[in-house]
Formats: structure tokens, C-alpha cells, sequence
């Protein structure tokens, strides 16, 4: 396992490199100059400049790339431009947020897509398949930006029993009670698409394993539907499902950005915003430079958990 992760190794350091360079070079094509507009509308030439040169604008595009991969190899993120604070201060706020919302959200999204899935092949109906059916594809075409101001309108307002938006606050830890509560509305949002995506690929795959000979001989054998189930073909399709696991986290934490904007959840994807709408450069590289580095860790893991349920995956990454 560990010669199988050394080989992934080095494309996951060049995907990281190449995004840095493209981030960096794509944030100076977008129209504004943060000198600018610090210095306000009504300052002089003379001002803007000073400004450059004290924010380091006035060098050359590859010195300043050269320094600010400098400083992330040094864990030295620098100071906001516009929005204020040292952004290793905002990112840890709004990472801790988006961390806790997205795995609340994948959490649930497991619990369900195992628990429609068991149910769809343990006891086979057609009422209950096509109850599943019509809940997938629902969840599936309702974006979150529709969804999440439905589930406002539904038990926010018309059945005030859970919050609209926010987070606890007294933080997660002091009163888990309350942050349930603040939890819950933003949480189903954010899962709703990829548990309909997950139990869908994990129903049609335990279906796949039990029409394999395996599963023939068990029954031959006396073995009972459950068991078989449970012991045979749901571990027989945990690689793929995982992977597919993976791709739907990526597409987690792209979608908590407008699920953040729709319950007022300070994270990640508030600040992207605020740094986008302010042309604050240093905010926004490194929040998707981190966004890269965590949807290429995740996929390192899937690939690791794919690799030790299935040693064929291994053996053939020289592992």
C-alpha cells in the first residue's frame, strides 16, 4: 500500500503545481486593480502607485508568482488586500465551517443511499422501486438553489420549528442541541443529490452481484437472501461504489458554496465571494488552490480505499 501511494504521489504534486500557475495567471486576466480600488475613487496617480508597490503589484507577473509560491511552501499565507485580517485567521473560520456542514451532509448522504439501497434489494417491490425512483430523480434535477429556499419556506416560515440560516452561536461544541438544529436545513440540502446519486449506483450494482455465479451457489447452498446480501454481494460492490463516493464528495464542496450563500453559513464559499467581488488576489488563490488541494487528497484516498478492498487495484499500481 505504501509503494501504491508513493506511485500516485508525484502526479498529485504536478496537478497541484499546474493548478497554481493556472489560478494564479487566470486572477490577473480579471478586470479591476486592487490598488485601485483600496485607494478609493477620488485618489491621485501617485497614491494608486504607492499602494502597488507596498502590495508588491508593481513587479513582474513571475516574481510575484515566484513569491507567493515562496510563501505557501513556508505555510505563510500573507494578509487580506481588502476583506482585512491575516488569511490564515479567515480560512480557518470559514474552512472549520464548510468542513463541518460538508460532513455532516456526506454523513447523511451515506446513511440514506445505504439504507434505500439495502431496502430496494431486500425486499423487492414495485411501489417501493418506483417510490425510490421518483425521490432520486427529484433530488437529482432540484438544484440546492431551489431547494434550500423551499426547505427555508417550509420549516423556517410556514412551520417556525428549525432556524433559516446561520450557525450556533455558541460554536458547535457548547450546545450540540442548538447546532443540530442550525445544522439540519443546510445539511439535507447539500445531501439530497448525492445520496439520489450514491443509492442509485449502489442498487443497480448489489442488483449486478447477485445475478453473478457466486451468488447461484450461495443459494444452491441454503444461504438466505439477507446474508447474501449483506455478507456477499454489498461488499463485493463497496470499490466501485467508494469511488463513485469520492467523485460525489468533490462535487460536495462545489455545491456548499451556493448552499452557504442560500442559508448564510459563513465558510468557504462566503469568503470566495467577498474575495472575487473585492478583487482581493491573495484571498481567493489560496482558497482555490485549497479547494484543488482537497478535491486531489480526497481522490488520493479513493483511490487508496478502492486500492485496499480490491488488490487487483493494487497489484496493477505496483503496490
Amino acid at each position: 500500500m505504501t509503494r501504491y501511494l508513493l506511485h500516485r504521489l508525484p502526479s498529485a504534486l504536478l496537478v497541484l503545481f499546474g493548478a497554481s500557475v493556472l489560478i494564479f495567471a487566470l486572477l490577473r486576466l480579471v478586470p479591476g486593480d486592487p490598488a485601485t480600488i483600496l485607494a478609493g475613487n477620488d485618489a491621485t496617480p501617485q497614491s494608486i502607485a504607492a499602494i502597488r508597490q507596498q502590495l508588491g503589484l508593481d513587479r513582474s507577473l513571475p516574481v510575484q508568482y515566484l513569491s507567493w509560491l515562496g510563501d505557501l511552501v513556508t505555510l505563510d499565507l500573507g494578509r487580506s488586500y481588502l476583506i482585512g485580517g491575516q488569511i490564515s485567521d479567515l480560512v480557518g473560520r470559514g474552512l472549520t465551517n464548510t468542513l463541518v456542514l460538508t460532513v455532516t451532509a456526506l454523513v447523511l448522504a451515506v446513511v440514506v443511499s445505504l439504507v434505500v439501497s439495502l431496502a430496494s434489494v431486500l425486499w423487492p417491490s414495485r411501489w417501493l422501486n418506483a417510490l425510490v425512483a421518483a425521490g432520486n430523480t427529484v433530488a437529482v434535477a432540484l438544484p440546492t438553489f431551489v431547494v434550500g429556499p423551499l426547505l427555508v419556506l417550509v420549516f423556517a416560515v410556514a412551520i417556525p420549528i428549525l432556524p433559516s440560516g446561520g450557525v450556533p452561536p455558541d460554536g458547535f461544541i457548547a450546545r450540540p442541541d442548538i447546532a443540530v438544529q442550525y445544522l439540519l436545513l443546510p445539511a439535507i440540502c447539500l445531501a439530497l443529490p448525492t445520496a439520489a446519486a450514491l443509492s442509485r449506483f449502489l442498487t443497480e450494482s448489489l442488483r449486478t452481484e447477485l445475478t453473478k455465479p457466486y451468488v447461484l451457489t450461495a443459494r444452491s447452498l441454503g444461504v438466505g437472501h439477507r446474508e447474501i446480501v449483506t455478507r456477499g454481494a454489498l461488499r463485493n460492490a463497496l470499490p466501485t461504489a467508494v469511488t463513485v463516493l469520492g467523485l460525489q464528495t468533490g462535487q460536495l464542496l462545489g455545491g456548499a458554496v451556493l448552499v452557504e450563500a442560500a442559508f448564510v453559513w459563513p465558510g468557504i464559499g462566503q469568503l470566495i465571494e467577498q474575495g472575487i467581488s473585492r478583487r482581493d488576489y491573495p484571498v481567493v488563490q489560496v482558497l482555490l488552490l485549497l479547494a484543488v488541494a482537497v478535491f486531489v487528497v480526497i481522490q488520493l484516498l479513493t483511490d487508496l480505499a478502492h486500492a485496499w478492498l480490491d488488490p487487483r487495484v493494487r497489484i496493477g499500481g505496483r503496490g
